[in-house]
């Protein structure tokens, strides 16, 4: 008997885990060799259009002008790229062990919102499987090295804001795929980190020695690609599976491939939390892919155009 096929909002999330966990791996190098992150924040917006040439052509569907889908692209674009700028100045003056726990906790906020507003449920292999990526994902960002100084409490509630701002944006982020072409979707999410360029540029130190060369910009344009690639995947992942779903199984999924690429590639040895990490991140990948075979996974016409 042939073997039943995995439903379309896992592979998509899977692509995304994937890209996501190699950009992660390498995502720090340019700005290791001198590249600014608020630099490496415009490159990464602007290989945005890449993906979204792509969809565009590919679909062969008009953007969608009308006030909902305005409201709700604009809404998805600016709480990510909005949250990434605000992640750029809470690691300045906040310690970034504390500060990617915190944000990696960013499904907590889309499971809640999708239990009440969108009625989403699961099976108890799911739930488990939930549980265990919530667990999972401060493990991944722990450290056990303290630093001197941590400026107050203004990091805190930065990162909370993050912690927000991401978790309504996964949600936003299935509630548009109800109304809205992905093509649509991508295109508003590509204009806002666009439009947040000046900001990057403003909140660049140009007084400091900045790296223009092939393993600054270049290099970035290259491992950023991975990232709005994953982005594109994830809109899919959404359109067609449930976000309570979805959410803690990428976020999860992702660092925990980092981790390993880390592993394999630059000789890092992770400690017990990102080991431990990386066990409940499997597990959870286990049990919520399982799961999916058992509840639907949610509309899986993606390929087809909405009314």
């Amino acid at each position: 008997m042939k073997g039943k096929r995995p439903q379309p909002w896992l592979i998509y999330a899977l692509t995304t885990m994937m890209f996501w966990g190699f950009w992660g791996a390498f995502t720090n190098v340019p700005a290791q060799n001198g590249f600014p992150d608020t630099l490496i924040y415009c490159v990464w917006a602007l290989t945005m259009l890449v993906p979204t040439v792509f969809i565009l052509k590919r679909s062969k569907a008009r953007i969608q002008l009308d006030k909902k889908s305005l409201l709700y692209g604009f809404i998805v674009g600016f709480l990510g790229a909005g949250g990434q700028m605000v992640l750029f100045y809470s690691l300045t003056i906040g310690p970034a062990y504390l500060i990617f726990p915190i944000i990696s906790l960013s499904p907590v906020v889309t499971i809640v919102l999708s239990f009440f507003l969108l009625r989403e449920r699961t099976g108890w292999m799911g739930a488990i499987g939930i549980l265990l990526a919530m667990i999972a994902l401060p493990l991944f960002e722990y450290s056990e090295n303290n630093p001197d100084n941590d400026n107050g409490t203004l990091w805190f509630i930065l990162s909370i804001i993050i912690l927000i701002a991401w978790g309504v944006q996964a949600f936003f982020l299935k509630l548009a795929n109800r109304t809205m072409q992905v093509s649509s979707i991508f295109f508003y999410m590509a204009i806002a980190g666009i439009d947040l360029i000046p900001v990057a540029i403003y909140m660049t130190d140009f007084s400091q020695e900045i790296n223009w060369g092939i393993n600054g910009p270049f290099l970035a344009a290259g491992i950023q690609i991975l990232n709005s690639v994953g982005v594109l995947c994830l809109v899919y992942a959404f359109r067609t599976g449930k976000a309570i779903v979805v959410s803690p199984l990428t976020n999860a999924g992702a660092p925990l491939i980092t981790t390993v690429i880390s592993m394999l590639f630059l000789g890092l040895v992770p400690g017990w939390a990102k080991i431990t990490g990386i066990l409940f991140a499997v597990t959870a990948t286990f049990l919520l892919a399982l799961d999916s075979e058992k509840v639907d996974g949610g509309n899986n016409d993606f390929n087809q155009p909405l009314k």
